[in-house]
């Protein structure tokens, strides 16, 4: 197994199309995306989460579980503020919509570990802080369908 360091090559992009129904993005709609990697701070939440359903029977004091429903996660990006230009403010404003894509294993051609997730942002704010740190913006989102896990970027 060859481990590796998220960080350096996972990318993270939005993209603002995506025609496949199966939300897997062609070259020219990754490439029409915004690759936000080195502005990003901080990442939160871009996972499935499952609420199991307890099934309790009369043979047994064991409670057993069945997989019950999925959802997103509450999910956001940190990213630093830009002190000349507002592209994440404006780019990333409350009510847009598009897909989040992150490249787990970088974005070469033919490497797999892409997840797409359809989002709406839903928050785009500004951290006002007394502390000794970089000015960030959070941009949180809604995941408005089921993610697509492990595709493979395509070739261009």
């Amino acid at each position: 197994m060859a481990r590796f360091n998220r960080k350096g090559l996972t990318k993270i992009s939005f993209l603002p199309t995506i025609a496949s129904t199966s939300l897997a993005p062609t070259a020219a709609e990754i490439t029409a995306g915004t690759d936000y990697t080195q502005q990003i701070n901080a990442i939160d939440g871009w996972s499935l989460e499952n609420s199991p359903i307890e099934t309790p029977d009369m043979a047994s004091t064991f409670v057993s579980k069945i997989g019950g429903d999925d959802s997103a996660a509450d999910s956001s990006l940190t990213f630093y503020e830009d002190s000349a230009l507002d592209d994440i403010e404006t780019d990333l404003a409350k009510g847009t919509t598009g897909f989040i894509v992150i490249f787990s294993k970088g974005n070469a051609p033919t490497t797999k570990g892409m997840d797409v997730f359809p989002v709406t942002v839903v928050s785009n704010s500004k951290a006002y802080t007394t502390d000794n740190e970089a000015a960030k913006i959070t941009v949180q989102f809604t995941i408005t369908q089921r993610p697509a896990f492990n595709q493979t970027v395509p070739s261009t």
